[in-house]
């Protein structure tokens, strides 16, 4: 018989039926996301953060982006982590959640148009991509219409299981009880997206349960309105730990969703009335009937809501008070391309600026790794990963503006301030991936269950804080040119190295006197160190970078 047959029998429904075809559902919906998210690579979140100036902007990128990876709460997610890391106001945040939530009605949408009937065909080409692709971009793009496939492979085996709900007395007792007490079903909704942290599934399963007559109208509405206020609560987690911004992010995606269901819920008769006599109009079946109602109550809140946004935000941050800075003013459309014919000395002044904050964003980052190392919280794990994310944007888009700069005819003062402002990003950026790097060796401690001793932890605090004063001084050499530093940028490489030095001698004497208990951590000790040090040795460059325009020029006074 085996496991499955263990499941009891209700009425004749398969529950293993259901629970494999939703395992299946909420199965497609991540591996489409993720292909997706694969195919874009880090465009997705270049685009949020480009084209989100102003918040009609915001709700348009956020249905967007919605729209491709199929997830509200993801979008949500990475908005916050932006909040997180100051790159975004809270102004900007609010939009972008709006169009989340209009984005994330397509999956009931495209339910409606019945294509599961296609599923396994979509399966097909899907798995054919993903076995035979010969370049990553393709292998991704097959995951995505895999996932999709499967997504719809899934529901419709529920949907053929939910068909026979309806002959169960208990469910239609429940139903009818939620048919006259809607509060019932909102929280139901509430409930069951909460735990399975995915509205579009809660609605997908609420669109099949309606179609087989198994629920009422009026049931099955506030069960899809409940569904918004429970999809909040991964954006409550990404949050949790995280700035004052981000709370106040995550408080903003509550309040926008529950106002909205409030006002749906007390207008939910006029609501009724007006699903039905679009249903008769457009002569729509029962799944789409549900996917209009979904689409209809995320753009209306959005439409009633968007004049109200600075009052939303004077009163969350009435809700959560405090002081904390919400924004990092990385001022990266101040990068006009136009100003470069004209002024490029100008324009070579606006990259540097630019590369200025981006060396701020590297050094948080270096020190959000020893924040992780002490406390082994996942949110500074997560803040370094996001912090890396916005430095290889820079990066990029620096590069790129520097790059149309040598197009023009520099004069040699401007073409070596160009060059050493290349040299310096590029070792800027190296300092987010050696951060990260960093990150994946504590986080191998963290998962062998370990902890370094006390000495070791001393010998690495005492590499930070040399390495955090290095960074600074260098970044304040190339801002103010006081190359006085410099000196002492190269004495403190030497003292780095006899730190490092020292702290690998006496690691070694821990080995040998069997005094080092921790496996994992014993055998990466030596890479932190090492990882530290050459963290250290990016900031020299950056110094000795600085440094030559200083030397070149001091020469060629003396030629003259």
């Amino acid at each position: 018989m085996g496991i499955l047959g263990l499941v009891p029998d209700l009425g004749g429904i398969r529950l293993e039926v259901i629970f494999g075809g939703f395992g299946l559902f909420l199965f497609g919906i991540k591996f489409l996301g993720d292909g997706l998210k694969n195919v874009a690579g880090d465009k997705l979140r270049d685009f949020i953060d480009r084209y989100t100036s102003k918040a009609w902007k915001g709700v348009l990128v956020g249905l967007i982006v919605t729209v491709f990876i199929q997830s509200s709460s993801a979008t949500t997610a990475i908005t916050i982590g932006f909040i997180r890391a100051g790159l975004m106001r809270l102004e900007q945040a609010v939009g972008i959640i709006m169009g989340a939530n209009i984005g994330t009605t397509i999956t009931a949408f495209l339910i409606g148009l019945k294509i599961e009937h296609y599923a396994l065909h979509i399966v097909f080409v899907g798995a054919m991509m993903i076995l035979f692709a010969r370049r990553k971009k393709t292998s991704y793009l097959g995951q995505t219409i895999f996932g999709f496939g499967i997504l719809f492979y899934g529901l419709n085996m529920m949907g053929n299981e939910l068909k026979l709900l309806k002959s169960v007395p208990i469910f239609m007792d429940l139903t009818s009880e939620m048919s006259t007490h809607p509060m019932l079903a909102l929280f139901s909704g509430v409930i069951m997206t909460s735990i399975i942290q995915s509205s579009s599934a809660t609605i997908g399963i609420v669109q099949k349960i309606y179609e087989a007559g198994g629920m009422s109208l009026e049931a099955a509405l506030p069960f899809v309105f409940g569904s918004n206020i429970g999809t909040t609560v991964t954006a409550i987690l990404a949050a949790l730990g995280g700035s004052l911004a981000a709370k106040r992010a995550a408080g903003i995606h509550t309040l926008f969703n529950v106002l909205g269901t409030i006002i749906a819920m007390l207008l939910l008769r006029q609501f009724l009335q007006l699903d039905r006599m679009l249903t008769d109009y457009f002569n729509l079946n029962s799944l789409m009937q549900i996917a209009v109602a979904h689409i209809i109550f995320n753009v209306v809140a959005t439409i009633a809501f968007y004049p109200f946004i600075k009052w939303l935000v004077i009163i969350i941050r009435k809700i959560i008070p405090g002081d904390e800075p919400e924004r990092r003013e990385v001022d990266v459309s101040s990068m006009d391309t136009s100003i470069i014919s004209r002024l490029p000395s100008a324009a070579l002044q606006i990259s540097k600026n630019v590369s200025l904050k981006m060396g701020e964003i590297a050094l948080e980052a270096f020190e959000d790794t020893r924040k992780y190392l002490l406390k082994g919280n996942k949110n500074d794990l997560e803040a370094v990963l996001q912090l890396e994310t916005i430095i290889n944007s820079l990066d990029s888009k620096i590069t790129d503006y520097l790059l149309l700069i040598a197009r023009e005819g520099l004069s040699e003062n401007d073409l070596e301030e160009y060059t050493t402002n290349l040299q310096i990003i590029k070792n800027l950026e190296r300092i987010g991936d050696l951060s990260v790097n960093l990150t994946e060796f504590y986080e191998m401690i963290f998962d062998a269950g370990e902890k370094l001793s006390d000495q070791a932890m001393e010998d690495i605090n005492q590499m930070y804080d040399l390495v955090n004063h290095m960074i600074t001084r260098a970044l304040r050499i190339f801002s103010e040119k006081d190359f006085n530093l410099h000196t002492s940028v190269l004495e403190d490489e030497n003292y780095l190295d006899l730190l490092e030095y020292k702290a690998r001698q006496k690691h070694f004497d821990r080995m040998t006197n069997k005094t080092c208990l921790a496996d994992v951590g014993g055998s990466v000790f030596v890479d932190i160190l090492g990882t530290i040090e050459r963290i250290g040795d990016h900031a020299c460059n950056i110094s000795k970078n600085s440094v030559n325009i200083h030397v070149t020029h001091d020469i060629k006074e003396t030629e003259i």
